[in-house]
Formats: structure tokens, C-alpha cells, sequence
């Protein structure tokens, strides 16, 4: 009867069975009475629901007992020092020790070093490897700023480490012309000398622009002998 009313109004049959379904949601509605429970549900009195009381924590004010410092066995019969009551008077406080003579060579100038007295040093150095024992490996290192002023890394020959130094970390000694003897410390994977080596540069007084020979006496020894590169003013340094 909807259908034939629906195909009367000129409706689709989309249309027509979708009216049918509205029809039969308000019939099943209707024998539910949900529209006079929804209507109860509003008229009914809101009531908060019962919640559990809050308790008050009350914190009291703790008070802290000192205990005892913890004190060793071997320490335990021994009297308890008071620092307070030995620190030392102003005048009895240490000082700062003096500049050694290795920082006032660090500090010394002599002046600008130019390319010419580079080479000289570097000729020079050469010339004395050539005098040395030829079955005694050797090489000629020229002196720059990084290895002597700032960073102190000393980087040697790769085709010399390759051939004669250790392949792994190791102490190197380097002995001066005076046979004393320094300790570095030889980086393998880097191939050069880092701890130690800053000692000797500022020991000796080594600048930017000197030159120095390097013997391998031992596996773990070098001979060092250091050529001094000239100022623009023709002074030299010696040891």
C-alpha cells in the first residue's frame, strides 16, 4: 500500500523501499514505547553519584638524625681530623711553581723564519743523514708550527712506518745528542708521535723552520739530531 502510494507520488523504487524501511523503524519504535522511556529519562532528578571520601595526608615534618660518617676499618681507631681547625694560613698556602726553562723556550721568538732558511735547514739535516750509517734506517723531518707550537703531533713517514716501526701502540724513545733519553708514545694507526713528544720539542728548544734527523738505533729508539733553522736577521739558535 506505501509502495503503490510511494509509486503514486512518483517516487524511484530506491526511494520507495527506503520509505518502507522508515515506516517499519517507526512501527518497532512504537511497540518498544522508546519514546516514552526517553521521555522519563529526562524528567528523572540528577544525582550526583556517591564518591569515597578524601583522605588528608598529613606530612609531618621529618626530622633528620645525623649519623656518624662512614669510616674504614683501618681508619676507625684512629682519632677523627677536624679540617677546619689545620687549614692552612694564607701565608703558608701553596704557590704556583715557576715557569720552567722548557715553557720560557715555548715562549721565545726569534723572529720570522722564511722559506730560504727552511731549505738551509733541511739541506743541512740531509747532509748529516748522509754521514750516518747507511744500514741504520734514517729520515729527515722538517719542523712546522703544528709540530712544535700548537697540537704537538709529530707525523712520520708512512713508507718508514710501514717498513721498520711497530704495528701496534708502543713506547718510543728518543735520545738526544746528550743520551737522554725521552719517552713517547707511538700511535701505529696514525703513524706519529703524540704524548711525550712535546716534552722533548720544548726540552730542546725545537722551533718552526728547524729540521731533525731521525735514527732507528733500536726496534723502540731513536737517535735525534736537530739542525737550527737561521732568522731573517742571520742569528742562530743553538742548545
Amino acid at each position: 500500500m506505501v509502495a503503490a502510494a510511494a509509486e503514486m507520488q512518483g517516487m524511484s523504487p530506491y526511494e520507495a523501499a527506503r520509505e518502507r524501511n522508515v515506516q517499519e523503524n517507526k512501527r518497532k519504535m512504537e511497540a518498544l514505547n522508546l519514546r516514552h522511556l526517553s521521555a522519563v529519562i529526562k524528567e528523572a532528578p540528577k544525582t550526583p553519584s556517591p564518591l569515597k571520601p578524601k583522605r588528608r595526608r598529613i606530612i609531618e615534618e621529618a626530622v633528620v638524625v645525623p649519623s656518624p660518617p662512614r669510616r674504614s676499618r683501618r681508619l676507625a681507631q684512629l682519632p677523627e681530623v677536624k679540617y677546619a681547625e689545620i687549614a692552612p694560613h694564607s701565608a703558608d698556602r701553596m704557590t704556583r711553581s715557576p715557569r720552567k726553562p722548557a715553557d720560557l723556550i715555548y715562549l721565545a721568538t726569534r723572529g720570522t723564519i722564511s722559506m730560504k732558511a727552511r731549505l738551509e735547514a733541511t739541506r743541512k739535516a740531509e747532509e748529516l743523514e748522509s754521514q750516518l750509517d747507511p744500514e741504520i734506517p734514517s729520515f729527515v723531518k722538517a719542523m712546522l708550527h703544528s709540530h712544535v707550537v700548537r697540537g704537538f703531533w709529530l707525523g712520520l713517514p708512512s713508507h718508514f712506518c710501514d717498513t721498520y716501526m711497530p704495528k701496534q701502540d708502543a713506547i718510543i724513545t728518543l735520545l738526544d745528542e746528550k743520551d737522554e733519553e725521552f719517552d713517547t708514545n707511538y700511535l701505529a694507526y696514525k703513524k706519529g708521535l703524540s704524548g711525550g713528544w712535546a716534552g722533548f720539542a720544548l726540552c730542546h728548544g725545537i722551533q718552526d723552520g728547524d729540521a731533525a734527523v731521525f735514527q732507528l738505533i733500536k726496534p723502540t729508539t731513536f737517535k735525534v739530531y736537530i739542525i737550527r733553522a737561521a732568522s731573517d736577521d742571520g742569528s742562530e739558535l743553538d742548545e
